[in-house]
């Protein structure tokens, strides 16, 4: 006989990506809860920036609510609770600065041309323990190597119980490995409609992040964590269904096996990619590993399995064809930057945009590429309010209150004396 459910973890999105909501009794989770809407204003400090949109400051910071359809309710990963992932609303109506509704929005926006999107995530990770003064380093795994499995580059077993966990409560995972550098993972999961995917996505980086907690270390999604390893990615590996269930990413009569429409998709992708780096890379840190020959996603290019490349066609073809965008990191919202993502591939395919010719260089010491991202935080969100096409179908509201918090964000960070300062000048000046 299975345990009774006690309460229900009621969860939500915010513009940080963060996992907000409540506990609730079971007996009354049907009821959903409430939450000031004051924060929409907060930032990673928690400092409000006043009067920014949809935080309704002049109005008291009044609530807005979450709810959900029981239909919805998961398996929790905690003793006898379930978990389930709300919709916001306010006044009747979807909360204005939703993440999860925007790329509902999104989606609805593909199915009114006839397609249905599918995505599959992969979210990259390092796994830290404490360093004895305070801080974090990189878990202790001197038999670590690439693509490796086992003890050797889990030897605490963290990572395995992450799998079952995953499994368990039905987020289910594609692949696991060690990347590049030791204590950083790759997972994998499942590809699925894009709504659900953002949510499995979502509730996957929380549990696991507990998980680790609970062991005692830090699992870290964070773009550029250490200055001397490499960057961790956020991917979205996207395919399109056309009303007879066929992916319109295959074209069995094409040189390729692309579709035109694929392409089309990548030139739209393309043709926003600095604005897309202000929502897909939203913090300072992103800009750190977002630089040329990092196979990061920084230029503005595509390429046949070319990791040099932000959008990526991988070898398979038929049902498994699918485009990867390489451009985001673990900051991002993943609601919002999928349904940016998204909006730019349809504004490709409405468009008929040729992407141009694939990367021919390694990606490495050379590149065709001439188009990278902005340098900086700063210059990403000006690209971003620039491009007025992706704002408007994002929502302006939505876009206002992103930019307002990161302008603050930026602000913060160029006022701030960093450890790098006090190491290189102090003694000397």
């Amino acid at each position: 006989m299975s345990n009774p459910v006690d309460r229900v973890r009621i969860l939500w999105a915010d513009h940080l990506g963060l996992a907000r909501g409540k506990y609730v009794p079971a007996s009354l989770a049907a009821s959903g809860a409430r939450h000031c809407t004051g924060t929409w204003a907060l930032g990673y400090d928690r400092d409000m920036t006043p009067y920014t949109p949809g935080s309704h400051w002049e109005e008291g910071l009044p609530d807005f609510e979450a709810t959900f359809d029981e239909s919805d309710l998961r398996p929790g990963w905690e003793v006898n609770t379930q978990v389930v992932v709300a919709n916001l609303r306010r006044h009747g109506a979807a909360f204005e600065v939703s993440p999860k509704a925007t790329l509902e929005q999104a989606v609805e926006a593909w199915r009114e041309i006839g397609y249905e999107p599918f995505v599959g995530i992969e979210l990259e990770a390092y796994l830290m323990e404490p360093d004895g003064a305070g801080g974090w380093k990189p878990l202790h795994a001197p038999g670590a190597y690439v693509y490796g499995t086992g003890p050797a580059v889990d030897p605490t077993g963290t990572i395995d119980e992450i799998w079952r966990v995953a499994t368990d409560c039905g987020m289910p995972i594609e692949s696991v490995n060690s990347e590049y550098d030791p204590a950083q993972f790759e997972f994998t999961l499942r590809y699925t409609n894009a709504v659900r995917a953002a949510d499995d996505a979502f509730l996957f980086k929380l549990m696991a992040k507990e998980i680790a907690a609970k062991r005692g270390y830090l699992l870290t999604f964070m773009g550029k964590p250490l200055s001397n390893n490499g960057g961790s990615g956020l991917h979205f590996n996207m395919s399109f269904k056309d009303a007879k269930g066929n992916n319109v990413i295959n074209d069995t009569g094409s040189e390729d096996g692309i579709s035109s429409f694929a392409k089309h998709a990548i030139g739209g992708m393309l043709a926003h990619h600095q604005a897309l780096a202000g929502i897909c890379a939203p913090t300072v840190n992103a800009y750190k590993r977002l630089r040329p020959a990092s196979l990061s996603g920084f230029w503005a290019n595509w390429g046949y399995d070319h990791r040099g490349a932000t959008i990526r066609i991988p070898s398979e073809r038929g049902s498994a064809a699918r485009l990867e965008h390489r451009l985001s990191d673990g900051a991002a919202v993943i609601y919002t930057a999928m349904a940016a993502v998204l909006h730019a591939a349809r504004f490709g395919v409405i468009d008929q945009l040729d992407p141009g010719v694939h990367e021919g260089g390694t990606g490495l010491d050379t590149i065709d590429a001439k188009v990278g991202v902005p340098p900086s935080l700063s210059q990403a969100l000006d690209a971003f309010e620039a491009d007025t096409r992706l704002v408007e179908a994002l929502g302006a509201t939505i876009v206002a209150q992103h930019v307002a918090v990161k302008r603050s964000e930026w602000e913060r960070y160029c006022n701030a004396t960093t450890d790098w300062e006090i190491n290189e000048y102090l003694n000397f000046l």
